[in-house]
């Protein structure tokens, strides 16, 4: 919104933040999950404040008000923040962008008294040191890589003449309409009017406000028809959706969508998704990806995703199933990846990464593909274990959630209890109070649980796991004796 005033729409983006803000100050979801988007919005609402005729003024400034206030209270928070994406770019240069509002607002009689020499900072431990290497970088005409035109928005000063970046159809920098407005700058940009249509659209798509992450085509038609096909819904190989998945797969593997760059998630999950329809790729690509601890999400990655490895061991194994004698090297591979996987079990039996807000897409992740490499005790212990930890936390209602109960969660918990193979009464009877709930709708309603610069909901996909866990509920209490 701050970035493309201009853009139609603005109006109802202002009234959708005025709207949404929390008793407490923030927007967002619960915890350290509010900071970049209380940030964001209050950034953008200074921002309106700042413009030559602001529209209701004293409702901006009441809520930009109550907005500082939740902030000091997140900033200072010793709590760890979530690993989302550009997180250590993103708050530094929010909060950067703010203080500069508020010495240029300070002393208005528009504005609280309070807010003269207000001052914020990064949470503690968190440095500039990132974001300042970013800017000299850009500064200097460097190429700006692949995975930074995701958060191209933290420069908005430099981010018009950033080297090496142009938008890709339909029109989008990096995937993200944030990044998309700041690389335009001006809806009068000779060579950005496939963009601004294209942020045009999206604005009419969604009524004024806009996702954090658009379009993603290739991720979600990999994740759907992978989580169908596992879950032994049939898929039939589609000239359209075959073409959408092989469009972009090579040697370096395949994006999640235009302007990202190749990542080794959604290349295991589109490669394993082809070999379920009947279309099998060489999974030769993914070893671009190996480090000593197994695969990293994309080269230079900070962290491990035990997701991304969850979806590489799916991806070799289905390999496997399909040659029946791989290489050596697929061997030693799969044999790496499940040692990782165990050795990042928690205590409780769970495990958690650094895509998804919720314990249990991570652990559904991993147990489906630990449950696929063949028996052994190493393995049947981990599967227990997860297994008790989705027993031990299921809820009266029959659902499971990590803030709350959700369908999608309660998708994933069934699917955990299920891939593990026990049958115990217990764990029969978990399933079928799972299902029951899982009957109720089909998770589109569920709050966003989804990492990206803000948390999100694919809705296709998890519409995808919900009917999986439903069919494989299904079939499990079909397949019980007689009043078991």
């Amino acid at each position: 919104m701050s970035l493309a005033p201009w853009l139609v729409g603005h109006a109802d983006r202002v009234r959708y933040l005025l709207d949404t803000q929390r008793t407490d100050g923030c927007w967002g979801p619960p915890g350290g999950y509010a900071l970049v988007p209380t940030l964001s919005a209050a950034e953008a609402l200074l921002t309106v404040l700042r413009s030559p005729s602001p529209v209701n003024t004293p409702d901006l400034v009441r809520a930009a008000d109550r907005a500082l206030h939740g902030l000091t209270v997140l900033l200072d928070d010793p709590a760890p923040l979530p690993d989302t994406p550009a997180v250590d770019l993103i708050v530094p240069a929010l909060v950067d962008s703010l203080n500069q509002h508020l010495d240029h607002l300070a002393g208005s009689p528009a504005v609280p008294s309070g807010w003269l020499g207000r001052r914020l900072r990064p949470p503690r431990g968190m440095t500039r040191e990132r974001l300042d290497a970013v800017r000299r970088l850009v500064a200097a005409g460097a190429p700006v890589p692949d995975k930074l035109w995701h958060a191209l928005e933290v420069l908005p000063d430099l981010a018009r003449s950033a080297s090496g970046v142009a938008p890709l159809f339909p029109g989008t920098v990096g995937a993200s309409p944030a990044a998309t407005a700041a690389w335009l700058g001006t809806p009068h940009r000779p060579d950005g009017r496939q963009a601004l249509a294209h942020l045009e659209e999206t604005v009419r798509r969604y009524g004024g406000p806009v996702p954090c992450a658009t379009p993603i085509t290739v991720f979600e038609r990999a994740w759907v028809t992978a989580t169908l096909a596992k879950a032994g819904i049939h898929v039939a190989a589609s000239p359209g959706l075959v073409e959408s998945l092989t469009a972009t797969l090579g040697p370096a593997g395949t994006p999640t969508g235009p302007g990202l760059p190749a990542d080794a998630d959604t290349t295991a999950v589109t490669l394993f998704a082809l070999s379920k329809i009947g279309i099998p790729v060489s999974p030769d690509c993914l070893f671009h990806f190996e480090t000593g601890d197994g695969f990293c999400t994309w080269p230079g990655e900070d962290g491990f995703s035990v997701t991304t490895n969850a979806h590489v061991l799916d991806a070799l194994g289905q390999h496997a199933a399909v040659h029946h004698k791989p290489e050596h090297r697929y061997r030693v591979a799969v044999d790496r990846l499940v040692t990782a996987l165990q050795e990042r079990q928690e205590a409780d039996g769970s495990w958690s990464d650094r895509w998804h807000a919720s314990r249990f897409y991570a652990t559904a992740c991993c147990v489906t593909a630990l449950a696929e490499v063949g028996p052994s005790p190493l393995v049947s212990a981990s599967l227990a274990a997860a297994a008790d930890w989705v027993l031990a936390t299921q809820r009266t209602d029959g659902s499971w959630g990590n803030w709350d109960g959700t369908t999608e969660e309660t998708a994933y918990a069934v699917q955990i209890l299920i891939a593990s193979g026990r049958r115990s009464p217990a764990v029969i009877d978990a399933v079928r109070r799972g299902h029951a709930h899982l009957r109720q709708d089909d998770g589109r309603d569920g709050p966003a649980l989804w990492h990206d610069k803000d948390l999100y909901q694919p809705v296709r996909i998890v519409s995808a796991a919900v009917l999986a866990a439903q069919h494989q509920a299904h079939a499990l209490m079909d397949a019980l004796p007689e009043g078991a």
